[in-house]
């Protein structure tokens, strides 16, 4: 199954401004409604493929998340396991969420040095000498978390989240009417953000840390 392009899907191109997308989604809609083809088997699956599309590109923040997370690299055009496309996807969320995180931390340099006493402690406390200590760094990194993450931080994360669950349903990696399903499936990329805000804080703390 390949990769939907929400645009391709609505025929506009990438630079589209809004009024062009809109002005698409309504002559697609009007020319495949369902009340327009009562002989097509297809109409209905078209008008949800359609409503799908401009539900994500034509919100200016769905748009903005869409393109970071199916833009990242040149979409396939070869059939791919939807296990592999959630595994892609989850990657992109772990590293966008790795990203902010270390970039926060690159700013506050004080801090990262006060936490590194603290996990040394720890550390030395656990196997009897210093070390880079895997565990311990993010076991510490998953407690101070909060400090770091604003409100529009998790905003952000929210829409990427929300964008990126339904490119996924529209894959076929779960089933919409499947609510837990799709419960499952928004709690498994949320966690790989998470994951890769702990690995972010992780490697700002590898960056200054010195063995002693």
């Amino acid at each position: 199954m390949s990769r939907m392009d929400y645009y391709r899907v609505l025929g506009v191109s990438r630079e589209a401004s809004e009024e062009e997308i809109k002005k698409a989604y309504r002559a697609l809609v009007f020319e495949h409604h369902p009340d327009r083809n009562p002989d097509s088997a297809d109409a209905e699956s078209k008008i949800r493929e359609i409503n799908a599309a401009y539900e994500i590109v034509g919100d200016a923040e769905k748009r903005r998340s869409y393109d970071r997370l199916f833009w990242a690299d040149e979409p396939r055009a070869d059939v791919i396991d939807p296990s592999v496309i959630l595994g892609e996807m989850e990657a992109k969320l772990f590293d966008e969420g790795r990203k902010e995180l270390f970039a926060v931390l690159m700013k506050d340099v004080t801090r990262v040095k006060a936490e590194l006493n603290i996990i040394r402690e720890r550390t030395v406390a656990k196997q009897g000498y210093d070390s880079f200590l895997e565990s311990v760094i993010a076991a510490r990194a998953a407690e101070i978390m909060d400090d770091f993450v604003t409100d529009d931080m998790n905003g952000r994360k929210q829409r990427l989240v929300e964008v990126a669950t339904e490119m996924m349903l529209s894959q076929g990696v779960a089933k919409r009417h499947d609510q837990a399903g799709v419960q499952t499936l928004r709690h498994q990329l949320d966690t790989a953000f998470q994951n890769g805000r702990i690995h972010g804080i992780a490697s700002a703390l590898e960056l200054f840390y010195e063995r002693r």
